[in-house]
């Protein structure tokens, strides 16, 4: 991996940040997390929250309001106040695993940052460091920008990883460490984000490149095959089982395994899973024959796995075992200055792919990139990158090759419950039409978040099963 040296700054007064909560251990353990980075000042009356946000004019403002009891009608107002008073104000709200719905929308129509449950102080630290402002002489981000940050490179056989966002360099050298050890790694991140191309990266800087390289797509598999898949079976050891079976741990040999969406697995597989970590032993379905797997395992998701663990859905054990080697892949949206270097990329593997000669780029097609927030992260990039090349005609890249959403910065609905993105368009929908499509969007997110269970989706939402499915209707969401 290269070595990269980041240009000197000169450096301002620390920014404020403004923490709302009953528990001045959280507070406590904000300050010492965040240090020097950022000037913390705790507040614990709502009724004092803008006298103090006039006088300290904070960049990031954390309200805790776990414990509400008049279903979030209040707050939400109250939020929209202050919104409306600091629209620069970065707000990250801390709520119960239950969010009322009112409040719900409010976080989704602004675009603020959503933390739910027993939060630990360390993760609302991560979140708050994220949203401070950058020490850069200029905040912003541009094209000319993006080439003159140094580059941190990690390079496998085949393929490499580059990038300049100071976040991501750290997390390289790390994994270009872990990378030859034997040991488990899990990758989080958003879809699209890159797990699946890290994971290919990490096996290729491992001594075990040489050897294959499985990827399971646990979320692409039906329940009652997950178990056969990973583990094999024998004959007879369900309806469909006409003959033997290996299953990946074996097929894999001496190579790695990447296990891609591992909170979809249920706990006896978290079980299963967890001892094959431990020992490397497993029994195929079925079978009383104990084996042993020689892979080396990635495991990945796009959710964190820790809420999981406070619903019930994931194994502590497990959890505490696949942490002690966790790389959270940053979204593209908060390492822009990667996008530049990104989409030259891409325009040179798409010339080449189609045939297609590109003799001049224009800088508004970088400044177009540069201001959409990318929920579809370095594949969706990708893909809005080889439908501009395969468009242009005459030699000239330039925003009209672009996706029309693209240009006008409309953000799409997504899958992910990840992702909390404020929506702009220039056609300027009416209030209504933003509520709906915002409302429609949580409903989506909260049943993919759920399994597509209506009474834990209803539960989690703060509303009645029959509520719910009226929504659904009245959105064209029910199959």
């Amino acid at each position: 991996m290269s070595n990269s040296v980041l240009p000197a700054v000169k450096h301002s007064p620390p920014p404020a940040v403004l923490i709302l909560t009953p528990e001045p251990r959280l507070a406590s353990v904000l300050r010492e997390s965040l240090g020097t980075s950022a000037e913390v000042e705790l507040c614990q009356h709502l009724s004092d929250v803008r006298s103090h946000a006039a006088r300290l004019q904070p960049a990031v403002f954390l309200a805790d309001v776990r414990g509400l009891r008049d279903g979030g009608h209040a707050t939400e107002r109250w939020l929209e106040e202050l919104h409306r008073e600091h629209p620069r104000l970065q707000i990250i709200v801390l709520t119960d695993w239950f969010c009322p719905e009112p409040l719900e929308r409010r976080i989704a129509c602004a675009g603020l940052r959503h933390l739910r449950g027993n939060v630990p102080g360390e993760e609302a630290a991560e979140m708050i460091r994220e949203l401070l402002p950058q020490p850069s002489p200029s905040p912003e981000v541009s094209a000319s920008d993006a080439a003159d940050e140094a580059e941190a490179v990690l390079e496998g056989v085949t393929r490499r990883f580059e990038t300049k966002a100071p976040q991501l360099k750290r997390m390289l050298e790390d994994l270009a460490i872990a990378a030859v050890h034997d040991v488990t790694i899990l990758l989080i991140g958003e879809t699209g984000s890159g797990k699946t191309f890290l994971s290919n990266l990490i096996h290729e800087a491992s001594p075990r490149r040489n050897e294959p390289f499985l990827h399971v797509a646990c979320g692409a598999l039906p329940r009652e095959l997950i178990e056969s898949e990973l583990f094999g079976h024998v004959k007879g050891a369900f309806t469909s089982a006409h003959a033997d079976k290996d299953g990946k741990f074996v097929a894999a040999g001496r190579g790695t395994i990447l296990l891609d969406e591992i909170d979809v697995l249920g706990p006896e597989q978290q079980v299963k899973l967890l001892r094959v970590i431990e020992t490397g032993e497993f029994e195929p379905v079925g079978s009383n024959r104990t084996l042993r797997s020689q892979a080396r395992l990635v495991v990945a998701s796009n959710l964190d796995l820790q809420p999981l663990v406070e619903q019930g859905r994931f194994r502590p054990d497990l959890y505490y075992r696949l942490n002690m080697l966790k790389f959270d892949i940053p979204p593209l949206r908060q390492r822009k200055v990667d996008i530049v270097p990104l989409a030259r990329k891409f325009i040179e593997k798409f010339e080449a792919r189609h045939g297609v000669k590109i003799e001049r780029i224009e800088e508004s097609l970088f400044e177009a990139l540069l201001a959409y927030p990318w929920p579809g992260n370095v594949r969706e990039l990708e893909h809005v990158i080889q439908r501009a090349v395969i468009y242009c005609r005459g030699g000239v890249l330039t925003p009209d090759h672009l996706p029309p959403h693209i240009v006008a910065g409309n953000i799409g609905p997504t899958n992910d419950p990840s992702i909390r993105l404020a929506h702009s368009s220039r056609l300027d929908p009416t209030l209504g039409q933003q509520i709906a499509l915002t409302e429609k969007e949580i409903i989506e997110q909260a049943l993919f978040r759920n399994n597509f269970s209506r009474t834990q989706t209803a539960r989690d939402l703060g509303i009645s099963r029959v509520t719910l499915y009226n929504k659904m209707k009245k959105y064209a969401m029910l199959k």
